[in-house]
C-alpha cells in the first residue's frame, strides 16, 4: 500500500519486474553496480525509479542522484520521480553546496559532474546514495567525463547504469562501473564488449508490445553538384561509386534548395494524414536536421508543402525544453529539430521520423529511431524516411539483429564536441575535403527506392497496385505485408512528385503577350494541404460533440462523400468533405 501523500506507482512491465527480481536475488549479494540495457522506449526511467523507491523504502539508501546527458532530461527525470513519490531537485548548480533537506536527492548532468567532481563526491557520500547514470555511454573515458564520474561516484553506496543500446569499446577507453569481456568479433579489432546485468532488446520489446514495429522507407534520387574544377557531377544515392561521391550525393540531397527534401516531407505528410485518419489522431512527425541553418530552411519547406507551420526546436534556444514539452502535449503535426529530440526525450505521439541529416553513428541512429517507437496502443506503427545510402541502410538492417553498437569517441574533448556526443557528419578526411574544396550543390531529385524488411529491399515493383481498402490497413502489423507497403509507397510516389514540384517563374513573352493563367491543378497541393488540416480539425469537433471515435467520423465521412483517403483525394472531394463536416457540427 502506498504511503500517505505518495502518488500511486504505475504498474511495472514484465521486464521491469524481472530486472528488479534479479537485482534483489536472495541467492547473491545485492550489487554495488548494476547495468541495464533496454531498447529506447522500453521504460528505463520507470524501472530506475521503481528500484530507487524500493531502496529508499527499505532504508538501504537515503539519497538518489541522477546523472543525465542534457539539461532537458534533468526536468524530465525530476517530473517522473515526483510521480513515483521521490522529490529530486533538477535545478542544483555547482555553485550550490548541500542538497536541500526537503529533497531526496537531485538531478545533474555529466558536464556538471566533470566541472566539479569533488562537489558531487561530497554530496553522494554525505548520505548512503544510489547514483543513477542515464545513458552511461556518455561517461566513456574518451569524452573526458569518465575520470570525473569515477572520481565523483566511486565511493557511492550503489550505482545503477542505464543505456538504450549495448556497446563495444576499445581496451583503453573503459567506461567506469561497467563490466567487460574480451570481444573477438571481427569489427571489434581486439576490443571489449560490455556485459549488462539485464538486457531487454528491441525484438523482446516488439514481441511484448512495448514498442511499435518500424518500417524504414528509403528514398533515392539523382544529385548534381559542381566540383572544384567546375565540372558538373551527377550521382544517384544508391549507385554512388565511392564513399566520397556517396557523401557528396548525400549532402546535395539534403540541400534545402533541391527537390529531395520537399519530396520526402510530402511523403511523411501523407503518412501522418493516414495515421490520423485511422485511429492515431494525434500522430506527429520529427524532421531531424544536421545544423540550425538547415533546420530553419526545413521548417519553411514543411510549411510550404503541408500548409502548416512546424515547431522549430534549436539547441541554443533557452526555451527549447519548454517547446519540447509543449509539442509533446499539443496536436501540432511536425517538429524540426537539431539533436534536441533524440536521446531520452519522450514524445509518445511521434510516429514518423525524416532523417534529413548526415549523422551516421550507430548509437545516434538507434536513439533517434527510438523517439518514434514508443507504443501506446495495439496496432500503432512507426515509419522512418531516410536517404538510400549504404551507411544508413546498414544501420537500419542492424537494428533488426539487435546487435551491440560501437561508440566512437570524438577527436578532442572541448565542451562543444563533448555536447555533440561524438557525432560526426562525415568521416574526417571526407569532411575536410568537402570544406576545403569548392563545392556547389545544384539540384537533387527524389524517388521512392524500397522498404527495408528482414534485411531485404522490397521495391513493390513486381506486385499489383494496392487497393483503397488495403491502404486503410497500412502499418497495422499482420494486415498489410511489407511487400504491399512497398507497393503502396511506390504507387503514391508520382503523385507526391507532382505535389511538390516548384512553380517555374516564366519570363514575360516577347511582344508583351500576357501569359496564360495557370491551370488550377498547378497549385492545388497548397490548397489541398489547407483543406486536409481544416478537415482534421472539424473531425475533432464532430467526434467530441457526438462522442464518436475519430476513426468512426472518418468512416462516416468517406461513406457520405466517396473517394480516396484524404491524403490522395482531389481538392473538389476535400471541399465537399469539408462542407459535409460543417453541416454535422
Amino acid at each position: 500500500m502506498d504511503a500517505p501523500g505518495v502518488p500511486a506507482a504505475r504498474p511495472l512491465r514484465a521486464w521491469q519486474n524481472a530486472a528488479l527480481e534479479k537485482y534483489f536475488d536472495p541467492e547473491r549479494d545485492e550489487p554495488a553496480d548494476y547495468l541495464v540495457t533496454a531498447t529506447p522506449g522500453a521504460g528505463k526511467t520507470t524501472f530506475a525509479l521503481a528500484l530507487a523507491r524500493r531502496l529508499l523504502d527499505t532504508r538501504r539508501v537515503d539519497r538518489v542522484v541522477v546523472v543525465a546527458p542534457t539539461d532537458h532530461l534533468r526536468t524530465q527525470w525530476a517530473e517522473a520521480a515526483h510521480r513515483a513519490g521521490i522529490e529530486l531537485d533538477p535545478t542544483m548548480t555547482n555553485a550550490v553546496g548541500p542538497v536541500r533537506p526537503d529533497m531526496k536527492g537531485y538531478v545533474t548532468t555529466y558536464a556538471q559532474v566533470a566541472g566539479h567532481p569533488m562537489l558531487h563526491r561530497a554530496r553522494a557520500t554525505a548520505k548512503r546514495s544510489l547514483v543513477v547514470m542515464d545513458e552511461i555511454h556518455h561517461a566513456g573515458d574518451g569524452l573526458s567525463w569518465g575520470d570525473a564520474v569515477f572520481e565523483a561516484f566511486g565511493d557511492a553506496r550503489r550505482r545503477l547504469s542505464l543505456t538504450g543500446t549495448p556497446f563495444r569499446t576499445k581496451a583503453d577507453e573503459r567506461i567506469p562501473f561497467v563490466a567487460y569481456v574480451e570481444d573477438d568479433s571481427v569489427e571489434s579489432e581486439g576490443g571489449l564488449r560490455s556485459v549488462a546485468d539485464f538486457t531487454y532488446g528491441y525484438k523482446d520489446a516488439l514481441a511484448d508490445g512495448v514498442v511499435r514495429p518500424v518500417v524504414f522507407a528509403a528514398y533515392t534520387g539523382v544529385s548534381r553538384w559542381r566540383n572544384s574544377a567546375g565540372e558538373v557531377v551527377a550521382a544517384s544515392l544508391t549507385d554512388a561509386t565511392t564513399k566520397s561521391v556517396e557523401s557528396l550525393a548525400w549532402k546535395t540531397a539534403l540541400d534545402p534548395r533541391g527537390d529531395w527534401v520537399p519530396h520526402v516531407v510530402a511523403a511523411m505528410d501523407e503518412r501522418l494524414n493516414h495515421l490520423r485518419e485511422h485511429g492515431m489522431h494525434d500522430a506527429a512527425g520529427l524532421v531531424l536536421a544536421s545544423d540550425q541553418e538547415d533546420a530553419r530552411a526545413y521548417a519553411k519547406i514543411v510549411q510550404r508543402v503541408t500548409g502548416e507551420k512546424p515547431a522549430l526546436i534549436l539547441s541554443d534556444d533557452p526555451k527549447a525544453s519548454q517547446k519540447i514539452s509543449e509539442f509533446a502535449e499539443s496536436d501540432q503535426r511536425f517538429v524540426v529539430c537539431v539533436r534536441m529530440i533524440s536521446e531520452g526525450v519522450d514524445v509518445p505521439r511521434a510516429a514518423c521520423l525524416a532523417w534529413m541529416t548526415s549523422y551516421r553513428t550507430p548509437l545516434f541512429f538507434a536513439q533517434a529511431v527510438g523517439r518514434v517507437v514508443r507504443s501506446r496502443a495495439p496496432g500503432e506503427s512507426a515509419t522512418v524516411f531516410l536517404p538510400a545510402v549504404r551507411p544508413l541502410l546498414a544501420l537500419a538492417a542492424e537494428m533488426e539483429s539487435d546487435r551491440n553498437h560501437v561508440i566512437p569517441p570524438p577527436p578532442s574533448v572541448s565542451s562543444e564536441e563533448v555536447d555533440e556526443g561524438g557525432l560526426d557528419l562525415l568521416p574526417a578526411p571526407e569532411r575536410e575535403a568537402g570544406e576545403k574544396k569548392e563545392y556547389e550543390a545544384l539540384e537533387a531529385q527524389a524517388e521512392f527506392a524500397h522498404v527495408l524488411h528482414g534485411g531485404k529491399a522490397l521495391t513493390g515493383g513486381d506486385l499489383p497496385p494496392v487497393s483503397v481498402e488495403e491502404e486503410d490497413f497500412l502499418g497495422l502489423p499482420g494486415l498489410l505485408s511489407p511487400e504491399q507497403t512497398a507497393a503502396l509507397l511506390a504507387q503514391r510516389d508520382a503523385e507526391i512528385r507532382k505535389r511538390t514540384a516548384r512553380p517555374v517563374e516564366e519570363a514575360e513573352p516577347a511582344g508583351g503577350a500576357v501569359p496564360a493563367e495557370p491551370e488550377p491543378e498547378d497549385a492545388t497541393w497548397h490548397t489541398a494541404a489547407l483543406l486536409r488540416k481544416e478537415i482534421h480539425g472539424l473531425v475533432g469537433r464532430v467526434a467530441a460533440g457526438r462522442a464518436m471515435p475519430h476513426a468512426s467520423v472518418y468512416s462516416t465521412l468517406r461513406t457520405a462523400v466517396p473517394g480516396p483517403p484524404s491524403a490522395s483525394a482531389s481538392v473538389d472531394v476535400l471541399r465537399r468533405r469539408r462542407d459535409h463536416l460543417l453541416s454535422m457540427v
